[in-house]
């Protein structure tokens, strides 16, 4: 495979990359400037070298030979004793070039001078490159005018030797000027901004004496050349080497010398200072005890070594409620409540023979109004004054704001935020400890009581959680009020309370006390303009089932609490052990129900309806079967409610509403005189109050062919009105899809005539215990008399359920009853049963005669 190669950046990008590396604190006039520079020193650089090379040969080696002296030289500079400045002894070799052999030779050497030089001195490849093209630039323009000057002492009829040093030093002023100006004007562009004279000469100034030493070293030798020759130079170089070695030595010495002389002098001005600051140190050390010690924000007492106040400051004053008088002279422990005086008294002890050098507690104060103030209480020796008998500081922080933001936080964690009763957390604590008391003392007992209220939800859904919240807060408060200062009640969660309770005749005492809250409870609460009445199922538990853990306490207590319900409601319950095998059995039922919904167990069966008057089959109720492998027939009256509280019911509905639509649908299919045969299916409140049940219904229906009028849902009465605002909008929705809602049970609920009216109901089902106690005349005949009636006014069908007579049948036809239901009639079928029925009805639909009919089928009923 061929690498992606990017393409080269442009041109303009790749300078600009060089630049930010290169310089990156150089301004654009900077960087401008810089390269001018570098780029007319390369040019001078270039001429020189061109000029020289047509030097003669002996000239040409001179030149070279100068040229690498200074580059040499540069390597070995003379630094002056007590200054940051150095004499390059390259530099009379440049001047000497120049008198030599003009100024390309001086160029060659100063560059290479300078380059030597700033390659030693600098890491900055843009000042290595600049200061060999500045001295380039500068000995090359100065040169030049030296040349020009020199005609001019012929001309005046000057000594040319004398005229020619003087020059020299001329022309290494002008060098000096030239050259320093070139390197800094890089320097102040980068600054923007140009430089003062004294900055100027304070910078460059030694530059310029050692340029003017140069050039006069430089001037002689030149003389020297002109009386004796040049080798006679060859001479001087070593002599000048020589010289210029015993300078760096001697220099060096000398600045060795006064180094030392600074370190001592250095030394001697520390100590000097150091003893003038402990000398100020101990002059204001007192006064700085004072300051501190009057206005430290903290309460502060210097005590003798019993606790006997000798000084304190004002936020000690204030701290206590006292003035200063009235505290100097006494001991500490007066102002400490008695409670924590015996704990700062055994410290003060222990301090005092020296067992320990200082301590710390948390005490309580005593205010001068009388009220409690917490501080924190540090003590420790003072040594800040010479006394015969070892002296105490104390430090009293007043800490009662953060004890009671702890109290606070410890309340929080304790309690119930909304009803301020304790919290679980608190409840199982203080049961854990009466587990422990109980097992150890054998005449200890307790016992716990686990509250629940009835139909808290339907308050919650109709009324909202805000009116529910304040009924528990009013509710909490009547239970708190009727206990015993040592029982403990607790909110665990929701609308469950719990109340540790404890006594010599427990169990009656138990007792009497659920009587007593379930009376007090049952009392109507106004919370706003509401006006709620409900009760409480309770359920209690004692110590004397050897109970170890809090948790198994409330877990029998629950199971007693659950017991009271299903006695019906405001019943309380007694835990005993059999209930443990009664719970351990449901939540076997539970799994075993899961896994039956899953595998397809449950089946149906069928219960047919029939026209009273006429004898005509119009509908069958689907009934769910559950046939367990190992406990065999197990009631819908048994697994239903298991369904509900494990939260099954939706699958189990789902799962029925499914097999039921299926068979139906079958049946449609099969007998053409059954097209109009309706279905009625039980559902749960739960169903109804479930969001996308309606749609579900409308699902299953479409998948098989059948038409919303085809299925009636049946839901019980009592059911229906405890939830009727929150299954409402589900109500309404199968009312617009056309799917019959019926209402089971019918009489024995308290639904009011204004609900029935307004309510999408399509029937009324008779309950099966006022059909059970018919007779002519009779009070139950009355009742069945007044629901057919209602129901003809309402317009809603009516449906008698439970018929096992042949006068119960007709006294129903009597009434005005329209359909019916019951063993005296069919039992229920199982689907092949059922389709025999329906192919015996299918040319002469049957007629009910007053006796019983011959076609019945042995099956056990949905109540059974």
């Amino acid at each position: 495979m061929t690498a992606v190669q990017e393409p080269p950046a442009p041109a303009g990008d790749r300078t600009k990359s060089l630049r930010a590396r290169l310089m990156p604190d150089y301004g654009t006039a900077a960087a401008a400037y810089w390269s001018a520079l570098v780029g007319a020193g390369l040019v001078v650089v270039a001429l020189a070298i061109h000029e020289v090379a047509g030097f003669p040969q002996d000239a040409l080696i001179q030149v070279l030979v100068g040229a690498t002296t200074a580059a040499l030289a540069g390597l070995f500079p003379v630094r002056l004793p007590g200054s940051k400045h150095s004499i390059a002894a390259g530099d009379v070799f440049v001047f000497l070039l120049l008198l030599l052999f003009g100024p390309a030779a001086a160029v060659l050497g100063a560059a290479a001078e300078a380059a030597v030089s700033s390659w030693r001195s600098s890491k900055r490849l843009t000042s290595r490159l600049a200061s060999p093209a500045s001295a380039a630039i500068a000995i090359f323009a100065c040169g030049l005018l030296f040349e020009r000057a020199l005609p001019l002492t012929v001309v005046l009829g000057l000594p040319s030797a004398t005229v020619q040093v003087v020059l020299v030093m001329l022309f290494a002023a002008g060098y000096f000027f030239a050259n320093t100006t070139l390197i800094s004007a890089v320097v102040y562009l980068k600054r923007r901004r140009g430089p003062t004279a004294a900055e100027w000469f304070g910078s460059f100034g030694w530059v310029g004496l050692s340029y003017a030493a140069a050039a006069s070293v430089a001037g002689l030798l030149y003389l020297t050349a002109q009386s004796f020759g040049v080798p006679t130079l060859v001479i001087t170089a070593p002599i000048i080497a020589m010289f210029l070695a015993t300078l760096h030595y001697y220099f060096g010495q000398q600045e060795a010398i006064e180094r030392a002389a600074r370190e001592r002098l250095a030394a001697a001005e520390r100590e000097a200072a150091q003893a003038e600051r402990w000398m100020r140190e101990l002059k204001s050390s007192e006064r700085r005890f004072h300051s501190a010690f009057t206005h430290a924000a903290i309460g502060m007492a210097l005590t003798d070594g019993d606790g006997r106040i000798l000084q304190v400051n004002r936020a000690l004053c204030v701290l206590l409620g006292h003035d200063e008088p009235d505290l100097v002279g006494r001991r500490l422990e007066e102002f400490v409540d008695f409670t924590d005086a015996d704990r700062l008294a055994d410290q003060l002890a222990a301090i005092g023979t020296q067992r320990m050098k200082s301590f710390a507690l948390e005490v309580r104060c005593l205010h001068r109004h009388g009220n409690e103030v917490f501080a924190s209480l540090a003590a420790g020796f003072f040594d800040g004054v010479d006394a015969g008998s070892p002296l105490l500081i104390f430090q009293v922080q007043d800490i009662t704001a953060r004890r009671l933001a702890e109290d606070r936080l410890q309340h929080i964690a304790y309690h119930d935020p909304l009803t301020d009763l304790a919290n679980r957390t608190r409840f199982n604590e203080c049961l854990q400890q009466a587990i422990d008391r109980s097992r150890i003392c054998g005449d200890y007992n307790f016992a716990v009581l686990f509250l629940d209220f009835d139909r808290f939800k339907v308050i919650n859904d109709s009324l909202g959680h805000r009116t529910g919240d304040e009924f528990l807060v009013a509710v909490a408060g009547r239970i708190r009020d009727h206990l015993r200062p040592s029982d403990v009640v607790a909110r665990l969660g929701g609308d469950e309370f719990a109340i540790l309770t404890e006594g010599m005749d427990l169990a009656r005492n138990a007792v009497a006390l659920a009587e007593r809250l379930q009376r007090v409870l049952r009392m109507p609460v106004l919370v706003g303009r509401n006006e709620i009445s409900t009760s409480a199922s309770i359920g209690i538990t004692f110590s004397g089932f050897g109970y170890t853990r809090p948790d198994e306490v409330l877990r029998d207590a629950d199971i007693a609490m659950y017991k009271a319900k299903a006695r019906g409601k405001a019943q309380y319950a007694l835990f005993d052990a059999g209930l443990h095998a009664q719970v351990a059995e449901q939540l076997h039922l539970e799994s075993d129900l899961r896994r039956a919904i899953d595998g397809g167990q449950i089946a149906l069966e069928y219960q047919p309806l029939y026209e009273l008057q006429t004898g005509r089959l119009v509908a069958f109720e689907a009934l769910a079967r559950w046939n367990h492998p190992r406990r065999g027939i197990v009631l819908p009256s048994v697994f239903i409610p298991i369904a509900e509280e494990a939260g099954l019911i939706g699958e189990l509905t789902q799962h029925m509403v499914e097999r039921a639509c299926a068979q139906l649908a079958a049946w449609h299919e099969a007998h053409p005189a059954a097209a109009e045969l309706r279905l009625h299916l039980n559902v749960s409140g739960a169903d109804l109050c479930t969001g996308g049940f309606a749609a579900r219904v409308s699902r299953t229906l479409s998948t098989h062919g059948l038409r919303p009028r085809h299925v009636v849902l049946e839901v019980s009465e009592s059911l229906l009105m405890e939830r009727l605002d929150a299954a409402l909008a589900t109500l309404e929705e199968l009312a617009r899809l056309g799917v019959g809602v019926s209402v089971d049970d019918f009489g024995t609920g308290y639904s009011s005539l204004a609900y029935l009216s307004a309510l999408p109901i399509a029937s009324l089902k008779i309950d099966r215990t006022f059909v059970g106690r018919l007779q002519a005349g009779g009070e139950s005949s009355e009742i069945v008399r007044a629901v057919i009636t209602l129901g003809a006014a309402l317009g809603k069908k009516v449906i008698a359920e439970g018929i096992e007579t042949s006068a119960q049948m007709n006294r129903l036809r009597e009434l005005g009853c329209e359909v019916g239901q019951g063993f005296h009639m069919s039992r229920p079928l199982g689907p092949g049963q059922a389709d025999l029925l329906l192919a015996a009805c299918r040319n002469l639909p049957p007629r009910i005669e007053s006796t019983r009919p011959t076609l019945v089928f042995s099956a056990g009923s949905r109540e059974d």
